[in-house]
């Protein structure tokens, strides 16, 4: 089969693999839809990540298909069923996972191989993260569900109320999934970026937009998202917030990074500071519920298209600064019916 392959920094490359039996547990998945993602951009510039892939590996990481083959023991599931897996599944047996913090798990296991014609996915996957999709739902939406089940974690974090001002900084895929469930939860959004993506941010009904390159917010908000992963954004964060209001550091900062924090502001304006990571069961099944409600409008976010050979050209524009927001990656050659257009 075609599988795209993570051979280093800023390699790689899609090759023939020969696709690994399945074990006990196991179902291997018809990829039907594929998506881009932050992470995986950063994977490329990296050569590797620490905690979910050593190259050479199988790459990608966002997905959904149908079933196309069953191994014994996997119990409830059948050649034909439409799913969508998470990226990881936690233990459910250490510290973190008997105190609801699966996200934390010391042994998550973690799948990657999203960019190919089909994945293998692991047996703890299958029972603990694997979900059913409707029948009208669109494998590209359903693919969404991981990266917005992350998001749902940091907004669930954050403890949000009705009527809360809230100032998202970012107008990436993250930024604009925070403005989407604030916005769901009937708080007052102001969304911070730059470039092309703030239209989106319009058109998922954000009033309140400051483009990031010319304007500065006001300060003042209950709660601030950084979603740029960028010290001096973390920084600017903690001076958005009003007194007693909590700031969530959601986008992750480059390895070895620091940030200077001013203790007399966070000490006498009582600031709640936190961080997000991750996602659980839990936040996986509300994400698709989000999605299959309608309450967050899954297609504003995939605004490219592009075939699986075409994946390397990909991301070296993305490492250049291509400026979509997801892009779907057809891992067949031939077009699904109403998938998203391949970008001009």
């Amino acid at each position: 089969m075609q599988a795209a392959v993570l051979y280093g920094r800023e390699d790689v490359r899609v090759e023939d693999i020969a696709p690994r039996a399945l074990q006990r547990g196991e179902v291997r998945v018809a990829i039907e839809a594929a998506l881009t993602c932050g992470t995986d951009l950063k994977v490329y510039k990296r050569g590797h990540h620490a905690r979910m892939i050593t190259p050479p590996a199988v790459f990608g990481h966002e997905f959904a298909g149908v079933i196309c083959e069953t191994a014994s023991e996997a119990e409830g599931w059948k050649a034909g069923d439409r799913v969508v897996a998470a990226n990881s599944a936690p233990c459910g047996e250490c510290f973190y996972c008997r105190n609801e913090q699966e996200n934390l798990c010391d042994d998550l296991l973690f799948l990657n191989g999203a960019y190919a014609e089909s994945i293998v996915v692991p047996a703890r996957i299958v029972r603990k993260n694997m979900l059913r999709l409707q029948t009208q739902t669109r494998f590209q939406d359903a693919a969404l569900t991981e990266p917005l089940a992350c998001v749902v974690q940091g907004w669930q974090d954050l403890q949000a109320r009705p009527g809360q001002r809230v100032l998202v900084i970012g107008s990436g895929p993250i930024g604009l999934m925070f403005a989407a469930l604030a916005l769901h939860d009937d708080c007052d959004v102001t969304l911070s970026g730059r470039g092309p993506r703030l239209e989106i941010a319009r058109k998922l009904g954000v009033k309140k937009i400051i483009d990031a390159s010319s304007e500065m917010a006001t300060a003042g908000f209950d709660l601030v998202i950084e979603a740029v992963g960028k010290p001096e954004t973390w920084e600017t964060a903690t001076r958005m917030v009003r007194k007693g209001g909590k700031v969530n550091f959601f986008g992750g900062c480059e390895s070895g990074s620091k940030v200077s924090l001013d203790t007399q502001l966070i000490h006498y304006s009582n600031l709640t500071l936190l961080a997000s990571f991750h996602h659980t069961p839990r936040t996986i099944r509300r994400a698709l519920e989000l999605i299959e409600s309608g309450a967050v409008d899954a297609s504003a976010f995939v605004d490219g298209c592009c075939a699986l050979r075409e994946l390397p050209e990909l991301f070296r524009s993305m490492a250049r600064g291509n400026r979509a927001v997801k892009t779907l990656v057809r891992t067949h050659e031939r077009k699904a019916v109403g998938e998203t257009p391949a970008l001009p």
